[in-house]
């Protein structure tokens, strides 16, 4: 057990020395020994765990993926969680940050960036379905259009967000890109009792943290 766990703890660290230079340097620039000498491991740990630069970024890309939020009775709320909460953990997490610039980074020759998005947008599909089976949404809306529409907007923001001022304003983009858009899907009586405030992704933070403490985990022989 002891050994696993340093295996994991070796690959956590790896991952985190490689999001701090994808992030500073981007994928093209990049190299394996920047990597080796942030990470301080030897060269055999690192191609253990991942047999080349792509699949560290692939590691770095999947590392977003994580619990998105937690599940509600209203839908609609479920799914402004989602986007709030990606905005904070992008405003305070590094190993978020960096997989969302590797995904954006059109420089990025050879990686295959479809992931994140792909995985995004079935996300977001998946709590858009639910929603209509609750009658949340209006009749025109189609799960998989809506989905990508949102998912295109978010890496937009993102995008700007990041050039004006290092994600410092995202929360109050992804909130007032949420007002614009949601109105075109939602009813306007499910809407009324949505919390669309800029804090509203730390608070769903926080209650994630809480939801895990209180977990019990379980035991091993």
């Amino acid at each position: 057990m002891a050994m696993q766990d340093r295996a994991i703890r070796t690959r956590q660290s790896i991952l985190s020395a490689a999001a701090g230079v994808f992030e500073e340097r981007g994928y093209q620039a990049a190299t394996i020994s920047e990597i080796l000498t942030a990470a301080e491991v030897t060269k055999g740990a690192l191609y253990f765990h991942f047999p080349s630069k792509e699949h560290l970024a692939q590691g770095v890309l999947s590392q977003q993926d994580g619990q998105t939020s937690i599940p509600r009775a209203c839908k609609v709320q479920e799914l402004v969680d989602m986007g709030m909460l990606h905005a904070y953990r992008l405003q305070t997490d590094p190993m978020v940050r960096a997989g969302v610039r590797l995904a954006l980074d059109q420089q990025a020759q050879g990686l295959d960036r479809s992931g994140p998005f792909a995985r995004w947008s079935q996300s977001i599909r998946d709590t858009l379905t639910a929603a209509q089976q609750q009658g949340e949404l209006l009749p025109h809306v189609q799960p998989h259009t809506t989905a990508d529409v949102m998912v295109g907007a978010f890496a937009g923001v993102q995008a700007m967000s990041q050039a004006v001022c290092d994600y410092q304003d995202l929360q109050r983009r992804i909130s007032d890109l949420l007002r614009h858009l949601l109105p075109s899907v939602v009813h306007s009586s499910v809407l009324a009792s949505v919390d669309l405030a800029d804090g509203r992704g730390e608070k769903v933070f926080d209650e994630l943290q809480h939801h895990h403490h209180d977990t019990p985990q379980p035991t091993t022989n």
